[in-house]
């Protein structure tokens, strides 16, 4: 079933949707892979700082470069490109995957779903003559994987308000991060940094509190030589919220009764160290996501020199491996699709304009001085070619 759609019943009246019968041959079998991807991983996108700064500069990131088909021609043949040919279906679909998506929003989807829940899932759609019409991105949460003792994989099952739908094995695209713990699941970056990202969150709530109460801390006991009644502590504690509660009324001084006294209990705001856990955080989830700090907002030793170096590391050590494990996932899954051209299709990432893959103009004059005082080109060919830059 395609994101968004509410007819469930519906999909399954698509031609590429036969595999409904997986869903009356396994009853209630839900699959396998969901403990692995569970909804809360989604939430920390939108409660954790650190997590959403760290998702969303590599789904950007991703969406960066556009996605080119070639097709080769002959053995050896490393493919032309038919990004220019409007009438090819398959850079068609690339580029516009279904209505509402462009190509750039489809890897975003992608990508975001790979870090928060270790896996991602295209549907494919199909028209009424068969042929690959649409992608869609489904929620991993809602994905279970159905295994086969001889085919590996005998199809998924996408639940989503209260139905489910079924697929089978090449009406999806399945993108996972290795996880050794489980062959039919993906593992999430969150998964090892969700500690921290908690201890941050309950960190935060617990600031939050204190400082909503009037910074007042909550962790006082009141003592008394009597033993009162269960109607003068109500009466206690109406006058104590009425004199203390609420931001307005905070640091007014405090007047006991004889023979009251106050004594604090727990560890102080210093002893919480809220700042350092803030920052721990931040440090694990950097390292889990492969994101240098100072793309998380951490800018206190930012310098020019050194965010430059870092965006190349982010680049060549995270994101282009990513992007050749995204190509290859779309060439076994998805290419095959295409065989009007005998399985000469291949799709890859054109990153000729992300500048941080690209030789600076005093790096290039310091190459290219070194391979002249070495006698291995001319002046005057080190000429023509910063020329031609």
């Amino acid at each position: 079933m395609p994101f968004g759609r509410s007819s469930a019943p519906e999909a399954h009246e698509k031609t590429n949707r036969a595999s409904r019968l997986i869903v009356d041959a396994v009853g209630s079998a839900l699959g396998v892979g969901g403990e692995w991807a569970p909804r809360k991983y989604g939430e920390y996108y939108a409660t954790s700082t650190a997590v959403h700064a760290a998702v969303k500069v590599r789904a950007d990131a991703i969406g960066r470069p556009e996605l080119v088909v070639f097709r080769r021609e002959g053995e050896g043949d490393e493919g032309k490109p038919v990004a220019a040919v409007a009438s090819d279906p398959f850079q068609r679909l690339m580029d516009r995957p279904n209505r509402f998506m462009s190509g750039r929003e489809l890897w975003r989807a992608t990508e975001s779903n790979l870090l928060l829940w270790g896996s991602a899932y295209w549907g494919i759609e199909r028209d009424e003559r068969g042929d690959v019409a649409e992608l869609w991105p489904l929620r991993p949460d809602r994905m279970r994987v159905l295994p086969d003792k001889r085919t590996h994989v005998r199809g998924f099952v996408y639940e989503y308000a209260g139905e489910r739908v079924a697929y089978l094995p090449d009406e999806i695209v399945w993108f996972r991060h290795f996880n050794p713990l489980d062959e039919f699941a993906g593992l999430s970056p969150v998964a090892p940094s969700r500690l921290a990202v908690e201890m941050a969150t309950e960190a935060m709530k617990f600031n939050r509190g204190f400082f909503a109460n009037s910074a007042m801390p909550s962790d006082l006991a009141i003592t008394t030589d009597e033993t009162p009644t269960e109607e003068e502590v109500a009466d206690f504690y109406e006058r104590w919220e009425s004199r203390f509660g609420g931001p307005s009324r905070g640091h007014r001084p405090v007047l006991l009764s004889r023979g009251m006294d106050v004594k604090r209990l727990g560890v102080t705001q210093r002893d919480m160290e809220f700042t350092d856990a803030l920052e721990w955080s931040v440090d694990e989830v950097s390292r889990a996501f492969g994101v240098p700090k100072v793309f998380l907002s951490e800018l206190g030793d930012a310098t020019l020199a050194n965010v430059r170096a870092l965006e190349q590391f982010l680049w060549r050590n995270t994101l282009v491996p990513e992007l050749r494990f995204l190509e290859a996932v779309v060439n076994r899954s998805l290419s095959p699709h295409f065989d009007e051209f005998d399985g000469q299709y291949r799709v890859k990432f054109d990153m000729g304009d992300i500048e941080s893959l690209q030789e600076s103009q005093a790096d290039r004059v310091d190459r290219l001085t070194k391979l002249v005082s070495h006698g291995v080109i001319t002046a005057e060919e080190a000429r023509a070619e910063l020329a031609r830059v």
